[in-house]
């Protein structure tokens, strides 16, 4: 079986709504994610994450810091009926919400929807992507102690 290698972007953008980390997920069949998609030629995967991000949920956001990166395999076939191997790595980064309305997402995505970050990290359905949106709290966490606020989850004190 022909292995066929893929590289995306994704991102985790956050909001502070009234003291309260928010972050936006889409619902593809049935299924809670974070936003990502393919790398397009000539495209930086910044870039990627960010265009994906706008595209699938309708939300502006700037790249703060990148997350990290997920890695998995898949089976598909080919128009032909070819099986092959997918090889998948995804780049994600922390985005600061800018814009936007979680209304304005395009019609690959069933829905979109901003997340308290402890109800998101509950509800997203693969394990490798809540790891992301912990890298995320612990990042955001991070700045609230350097800036002397404290932090209780995802709450951020005022």
């Amino acid at each position: 079986m022909r292995t066929v290698r893929e590289t995306s972007a994704g991102g985790v953008i956050y909001r502070d709504e009234q003291g309260q980390i928010q972050i936006a997920l889409i619902r593809v069949r049935k299924r809670w994610g974070l936003p990502k998609g393919h790398v397009e030629n000539g495209e930086r995967i910044e870039q990627t994450a960010v265009r994906e991000v706008r595209e699938e949920t309708g939300l502006q956001g700037k790249v703060e810091k990148k997350l990290g990166s997920i890695s998995y395999t898949y089976r598909t076939k080919r128009k032909s009926g070819e099986p092959i191997r997918i090889s998948k790595r995804v780049y994600f980064f922390l985005l600061k919400y800018l814009a936007g309305d979680v209304q304005g997402h395009d019609h690959e995505v069933d829905e979109a929807r901003w997340f308290l970050i402890e109800e998101a990290i509950d509800t997203l359905a693969f394990a490798t992507e809540k790891r992301m949106v912990r890298r995320a709290l612990s990042i955001l966490n991070l700045r609230l102690r350097q800036a002397s606020r404290p932090a209780i989850g995802g709450v951020l004190e005022k």
